[in-house]
């Protein structure tokens, strides 16, 4: 028994629309690509003042990072190089650190370090950080605003990236739903055209992704994705080795796809196509695997701890999910573009799909332990918070496709009866419509030879003349614009007769609304999914958020903090400049100074200054400091008490007059 469904119109229309606007919305507000490898140390420390200049400045990271000349760069307070520009290869078994040289006989002053790499899992990571040679300084080094991985560049290869994966999903899902649930597919044009646009989406996005991996890792420009020198660069990359691998491997699937729409729907010998089946399911699953491990060998699951298990494991995650939401893309062009999808068909789909979330739901769970590994992270991060959202849409999702199950079920739970009954309806609605359709044709001729007209045949000559027309039996001329009418009513009754049936069979309405609702959700998914991909693991966030505190910078001794606000309260003689200095700089009791200055330099005696130390990330403070005035300008307090190292927020609140006052803030790394 067969199932007809109406043409996919606004349903599908509705669908993109939801689509383009979540993916817009998700990628919209996604920030981009963080550190997937994180800074978790320096040498110098972040904020410290040194009492001689170092040779050398080293960075540790969190996992293995692609290095360049120019990936650590140390310029002085004036901006220029201060560095070899040599990069020094320091890991040690599982430390990860790169180091560069300084240059002889530098002078006192605040150096700036700007870095920029890419992580193992293929994401580029950048940032910043100062460190003070005898004391610290003004510095005039602008670093760029632009975060490593966005602008329209990385909006641009995030979307490529979506594209890929839904590419990949419908290719492989929708030729293996073809493949073993539904033969008869293979030669149904909708289907074909499925498939085919998959195969040049997935092919599409991955030449678009190669051409965008330079400024996407890189300078951010657009104009560098046409540079051969990056383009050769890029090649000789992880990342570019498996894009590249993945064409190639595409190559074989263009193939895969050929045979399966061409030479097997020719086939007529049931020997023949059975052996044809074995080695298209074969050679499917191989190059299935293969585009597969492209991602995995490429991004989250070649790095971190179990990466031998866990690429296999993603292999199996993704394969299973264009199993499932591919497929399900392809029933769902068959129920409403195909003119019928076999019930058994729908039957071994629903048994694929039901295999394939148990799938999913193993190697999610390794997966998420994997990337999370612990509660905290899971709700304390972005991206256990993705997590969490995706989780809600497979929730959703299954629900949904438990409803299609029971649809299908109730399919197949039709009395034998039933369905004879319902195909002997069907016989006598064709039986009457070519009836009517055959009196409708006899009145027509009748009409067609007494009235005038395109159809009518006038005799120009004598009686005789027609006698000898009509006794020699000679088939009247055919009119094609009669013709055509004719064509268009018998259409119009097929279309009409098909509702009827369609809308008399609730079984098959409710099957093709559970399926569209279930694609509109895979679509949100995958969306998320995208995003996930792109966001730093919670597993190492919280581990390089712990490196850090462990770490914490510190100055050197008998070296004071010094910092310099610029304020404006407001009112008359209100601009001016506050200057701290933190002796020594350390955990336990220092001496505070501040000095109160005009724009020119000269002391400004202001009636009130108060101080407040917080410690944001132990929820210390705020400490009050209350400084006493000794001269014009110039306040001090004694034993100060810095509790524990970490980032102090400084908070000064200067009063000029009664009503004119202002605070200034500014963080401080303090050992």
């Amino acid at each position: 028994m067969t199932t007809t469904a109406p043409r996919l119109g606004t349903a599908l229309a509705r669908l993109l629309i939801l689509a383009a606007a979540l993916l817009g919305t998700l990628l919209a507000g996604a920030a981009p690509a963080s550190a997937h490898a994180a800074l978790t140390g320096s040498d110098p420390k972040d904020g410290a003042v040194v009492a001689t200049a170092p040779k050398e400045v080293n960075l540790t990271f969190s996992e293995q990072v692609a290095m360049s000349a120019d990936s650590i760069r140390v310029l002085d307070p004036a901006g220029r190089r201060a560095d070899t520009g040599e990069i020094r290869d320091l890991c040690s078994g599982s430390v990860v650190r790169y180091g560069v040289e300084l240059r002889a006989g530098l002078p006192d002053g605040t150096y700036t370090v700007a870095w920029q790499t890419v992580s193992a899992d293929s994401h580029p990571i950048a940032g910043a950080f100062t460190f003070s040679i005898g004391a610290p300084s003004a510095t005039s080094v602008a670093l760029p605003d632009r975060e490593p991985g966005g602008g329209l560049v990385g909006a641009l290869y995030g979307i490529a990236r979506y594209l890929s994966y839904a590419g990949f999903a419908v290719l492989v899902g929708g030729g293996a739903f073809v493949l073993v649930c539904w033969p008869r597919g293979a030669g149904v044009r909708p289907v074909q055209r499925t498939v085919v646009r998959a195969w040049l989406t997935l092919t599409g996005a991955t030449l678009v992704m190669l051409l965008l991996r330079n400024p996407y890792t890189g300078s951010g420009e657009l104009s560098d994705a046409f540079d051969l020198a990056g383009l050769k660069s890029v090649l000789e990359t992880k990342t570019g080795a498996a894009l590249t691998s993945r064409l190639l491997l595409l190559g074989a699937a263009a193939l895969f796809v050929a045979v399966l729409f061409g030479s097997y729907t020719r086939r007529t010998d049931p020997k023949e196509k059975k052996d044809l089946v074995f080695g298209l399911g074969i050679g499917g699953a191989v190059v299935a695997t293969g585009i597969a491990g492209t991602w995995a060998l490429a991004e989250h699951a070649s790095t971190g701890i179990q990466p031998g298990i866990a690429m296999p494991v993603d292999i199996l995650h993704l394969l299973a999910v264009a199993a499932w939401l591919g497929g399900l893309t392809v029933l769902l062009v068959a129920l409403h573009r195909a003119p019928s999808v076999e019930r058994a068909a729908v039957e071994r789909f629903s048994k694929v799909a039901f295999a394939s979330v148990a799938v999913l739901a193993a190697t999610g769970l390794y997966q998420s332990w994997r990337q999370v590994g612990s509660w905290s992270a899971l709700t304390g991060t972005r991206y256990g918070q993705l997590l969490l959202v995706k989780i809600g849409l497979m929730a959703v999702l299954v629900g949904i496709a438990w409803i299609s199950r029971r649809w299908t079920r109730r399919l197949a739970d039709l009395p034998s009866t039933e369905e004879e009954e319902r195909g002997a309806e069907g016989a006598e609605g064709i039986a009457g419509t070519a009836g009517d359709e055959d009196a409708e044709g006899a009145e027509d001729g009748e009409a067609s030879g007494t009235d005038e007209g395109p159809g009518t045949t006038r005799a120009s000559g004598t009686d005789g003349a027609s006698g000898t027309d009509e006794a020699s039996g000679a088939a009247p001329a055919v009119d094609p614009e009669r013709a055509a009418q004719l064509a268009r009513q018998r259409a119009a009754v097929a279309t009409a007769r098909r509702k009827r049936e369609r809308d008399a069979d609730p079984e098959r309405s409710g099957l093709r609304r559970s399926v569209l609702t279930e694609a509109a959700v895979a679509v949100v998914l995958l969306v998320v999914t995208t995003v996930l991909t792109a966001t730093e693991p919670g597993r190492t966030e919280e581990e390089a958020g712990r490196s850090t505190a462990a770490s914490g910078p510190a100055a050197v001794p008998d070296r004071p903090v010094d910092i310099r606000l610029p304020f404006d309260t407001g009112g008359v003689d209100g601009k001016g400049v506050v200057r701290l200095s933190l002796d020594p700089g350390r955990t336990g009791a220092n001496g505070l100074h501040i000095y109160v200055e005009r724009p020119d330099g000269k002391p400004l005696d202001v009636p009130e200054i108060k101080v407040a130390l917080t410690l944001e990330a132990k929820d210390v403070g705020p400490l009050p400091v209350a400084p006493d005035r000794i001269q014009a300008g110039h306040w001090s307090a004694s034993g100060v008490q810095i509790p524990m190292s970490g980032e102090w927020r400084i908070q000064m609140t200067v009063r000029t007059s009664d009503i004119d006052q202002t605070t200034i803030d500014k963080n401080v790394k303090i050992g």
